[in-house]
């Protein structure tokens, strides 16, 4: 198998320069741009988004290139630009300082810039449930986070997926301070291929899991909300205090038009998911088996139900923010009021 997904969202190798030009015109309209409209033909001024992938486009990004082809952002006035990100924190820090417009990012990243002073807001859900799931061997012997004591876990050198094992190992009646963390970097397939460590965490459920068990490795996946960790949203659509401000109805505009995609998507994954494929990054090829089951994952986690899609809630960010905050990973206080907008 080739591991071109190794790499995970803070290792992608496409350039932050050519990126950053391509955003230079970012928020403005065609009349603003140049656009170019035939004699005798009145041309709808569409306004430009720039939004930011939080890595290169697959399965979950299918919503966007849904309400991209369907023409949903057209009829909204809008000309929406994808565009990946040298890397997840590149991505909020564009946004941050107006060089993009909308980002995808991580509820609990934006908790954490939020604590840094990042004018950072969340404006709309997008994955309701975590998707980076504990993920054991069959064969290791463990049947639950506690069996995990005396055990090797591997992780991506990112201290708050430690702060999830061991909550998940001390929910579940176990003794975090018996365990064996292994930092592997993003090799994590590599990892439990090969029986390096017991355990690994950082991996999605929509992803890894589903490449380890192409390759015929039998795993047990244990939900982080089911074992204390709060029922946080994966995925988000984060804007800056001060383009949200300027811009609220152009997002909001922006978010409807989403939503009608993710509708699409859900009535029509097949169709939704062919479009995807057509248009996949040569850089980064998918995989259509493995995709078409990342999308059948994917639905049911990023349904609102009532709500409707990009809904949050005050309680949501609140059980963040105090789990962090117990967990020692933010910096100072965070206001849940100012962290998030529904629109």
């Amino acid at each position: 198998m080739k591991f071109q997904f190794w790499m995970k969202r803070a290792s992608l190798v496409l350039s932050l320069v050519l990126v950053a030009s391509a955003m230079a015109g970012c928020g403005k309209s065609e009349s603003q741009t140049g656009g170019v409209t035939e004699p005798g033909v009145a041309k709808q001024e569409e306004t430009e988004l720039t939004v930011l992938l939080d890595w290169y486009p697959n399965a979950v990004h299918s919503f966007l290139i849904a309400a991209e082809e369907q023409g949903y952002f057209k009829e909204a006035g809008l000309k929406v630009k994808l565009q990946t990100p040298a890397d997840t924190n590149d991505a909020l820090k564009l946004v941050a300082t107006g060089k993009a417009d909308l980002a995808i990012s991580y509820q609990m990243q934006v908790a954490i810039s939020r604590s840094e002073n990042i004018p950072i807001v969340s404006v709309g859900s997008i994955v309701r449930h975590p998707l980076n799931q504990l993920f054991v061997l069959e064969s290791s012997g463990v049947k639950s986070p506690k069996d995990l004591e005396g055990k090797s876990i591997g992780y991506p050198s990112v201290p708050l997926d430690e702060s999830i094992v061991k909550t998940m190992v001390e929910g579940d009646g176990g003794d975090a301070s018996k365990l064996n963390f292994v930092d592997i970097g993003w090799d994590l397939i590599p990892a439990m291929t090969t029986k390096r460590v017991d355990a690994i965490i950082g991996g999605y459920v929509n992803h890894e899991k589903l490449l380890l068990e192409k390759e015929g490795i039998k795993l047990l996946a244990f939900e982080p909300a089911k074992y204390g960790v709060p029922d946080y949203y994966e995925l988000v659509f984060t804007a800056s205090e001060d383009g949200l401000n300027k811009n609220s109805a152009t997002i909001k505009k922006f978010l409807e038009a989403a939503a009608k995609g993710q509708e699409y998507t859900a009535k029509h994954p097949q169709e939704a998911l062919q479009t995807l494929l057509d248009k996949q990054n040569s850089d980064f090829p998918l995989d259509p088996d493995i995709e078409k089951q990342s999308l059948e994952t994917l639905l049911p986690l990023m349904d609102a139900g009532s709500e409707g899609f990009g809904s949050q809630t005050v309680e949501s960010w609140q059980a963040v923010v105090d789990w962090l905050k117990k967990q020692g990973q933010l910096r100072n206080d965070v206001d849940v009021e100012k962290a998030f907008r529904n629109l």
